[in-house]
This record gives C-alpha cells, structure tokens and sequence, in this order.
C-alpha cells in the first residue's frame, strides 16, 4: 500500500496506490475476569471476491498484546514488521521491563496519524487488548485505532460492519465477570449475526485470548448456522420498489 509506482511514462512522478484491494472483515474483542479475548473470520477479500480463506489476522505483539486487523492485509503485513522492529529494540534494552499493550497501542496512533498526514495511509482498523501487571494489579486494556488516527479505549470493540451490527450486542450482553467460556459463547453471536449479514464473512473464524499468563491463538474452527428463516428463503417480499 505504501510504496510508491513509476507514473506512466513522461509524467515523471511518482505515484501513491490510494485504495485497498485485498481486504479483511470485522474484529471483535472484548474484556473478561481474566483477560481479553479477540476474535474474526479467515477470509480475505480480492475486491468483492471472497478470493482468500485462510488468512490469519490476529497476532500476538510481545509478551503482554494481542493485534488484530480489519482492512487491507498488505498494510497490516507492514504494520507487523514495524511491532517487530519495536519490540525487538525494546528487547535489545534488556532492563527487565518490556512494552505493555497501553505503550504499543499509543505508538499504533502515532504511526496511523503520521501516515494519514502524508496522505498515505495505512487502510486498517487496528483492535489492541492485552494483560500487564501494574502498580493496581494485573490491569487489562484494549484499544482501536482507525486509519486517520482516531482511538481510544473500551470494554468491548467491533470494526467494520461489526461496529454496526455486533456493538448492540456487546453493550446488552457484556458484563466484566464474564469467565472465558462466556466470552466465547458472546463473541460467535456476534460472529455468527455477521456471518448472516455481512457478505464479505466466512465460516471459518479464529478466536485468541490473552492472559497473565501469556497469549493462545487457537485453531480456526467453524459455527453451525441455519439458513432456513423466511426473510432469507424470500429476502425482497414486501420491500418497495424491489424485484
């Protein structure tokens, strides 16, 4: 995404690759009693076509953070080697310390403000959970960060269509003393309510927590779905002005 082409030939400029291609759907994460759990689909879309569907978009980011990412995956392939660098210099320290999820997902913002600034993009929706001891305890903290530098800090987050359709979710259901099976049971609702409604999702979902502990990025596995209700067999009765 943000490496620069030859223009055509004469133009003697240099050109910016401006939209994302190869892009991923929803994230959903939330807070539990023990940790945080992340979760979406394996699919990556080429354009509107479900091209690819085993795509892994969660990682882990040093000891103590999850990563996960909607939008396009080239730009999150690069968003990867910066965290690599990051923590690798902050390893190279060796004082003892290492960099929580709350300094990692402040220096995400700064990298996707500097780059909107530049016109250039990074065309992701980032989602930031993890577990650290501090002076409190063991303190949980997720986080997003858009394209344009927007963040901030939540209980429970969903991007792209999931923040449409899985946040009513989330605000009913979610308490903080959820225990992780749960959190599991409430995150493939909203993972299945996607599944119905947004195209670009697939049935094939991995889910991730973090802990004290440390972090597990378990299997990709699929949900038992049933397609048999009315308004699917006949989504346009009753709709104005439709075919």
């Amino acid at each position: 995404m943000g490496s620069q082409a030859p223009a055509a030939a004469g133009g003697g400029q240099t050109q910016r690759t401006q939209y994302p291609y190869v892009t991923g759907t929803s994230v959903i994460a939330l807070k539990y009693k023990d940790g945080v759990i992340m979760a979406c689909d394996t699919g990556a879309s080429y354009g509107s076509t479900l091209r690819y569907k085993s795509v892994e978009r969660i990682k882990a980011v040093g000891k103590h953070s999850l990563i996960g990412a909607s939008g396009e995956f080239s730009d999150f392939q690069e968003i990867l080697r910066y965290l690599d660098e990051l923590t690798l210099s902050d390893h190279m320290w060796d004082d003892g310390n290492s960099l929580g999820p709350k300094e990692i997902h402040s220096y995400l913002t700064r990298v996707m403000y500097n780059r909107r600034n530049k016109f250039d993009p990074l065309w992701n929706s980032l989602v930031l959970g993890g577990v650290k001891k501090g002076p409190k305890g063991d303190e949980k903290y997720l986080g997003m960060v858009n394209m344009i530098g927007t963040h901030f800090e939540e209980n429970h987050i969903a991007t792209g269509f999931g923040n449409h359709l899985a946040i009513p979710i989330l605000r009913a259901e979610w308490r903080e003393d959820m225990t992780f099976e749960e959190a599991v049971k409430l995150v493939e609702k909203c993972l299945l309510v996607l599944l119905y409604r947004d195209r670009s999702s697939i049935n094939k979902f991995q889910i991730a927590k973090i802990t004290t502990e440390g972090s597990t990025i378990y299997p990709p596995y699929s949900l038992k779905t049933y397609w048999g209700f009315s308004h699917f067999e006949n989504p346009a009765q009753g709709a104005v002005g439709s075919w």
